[in-house]
């Protein structure tokens, strides 16, 4: 019986640049060496235009981009394990028309 590999311990630390931001907007661009996520604000000033202001790009390679599918679909599972069903079609709101108090 061959021994079980420990795990080793992971300490995770913030480099003095560490920044978080939001992002309502990715854009995947793939090439034959990398993944590129293009992450930015979209926003609509009329229905006829979205403007989106991309602030930050990461690559990863295609090893990290498969690795970092399987666990947001892990999260994914889980969260709408919690929460409910997550829909990306638009759902048709019956809105009230008129004065809103």
């Amino acid at each position: 019986m061959s021994p079980t590999p420990q795990q080793p311990q992971v300490n995770l630390t913030q480099t003095a640049d560490y920044r978080e931001s939001y992002a309502n907007s990715v854009q995947v661009r793939v090439s034959v060496w990398d993944f590129q996520l293009v992450f930015g604000l979209a926003s609509s000033d009329s229905p006829e235009k979205v403007t989106i202001r991309n602030h930050q790009a990461i690559f990863l390679s295609p090893q990290q981009a498969k690795a970092l599918c399987n666990v947001l679909g892990q999260n994914l599972a889980q969260y709408e394990q919690a929460f409910g069903t997550l829909n990306l079609e638009p759902q048709n709101q019956a809105f009230p028309s008129g004065p809103v108090n």
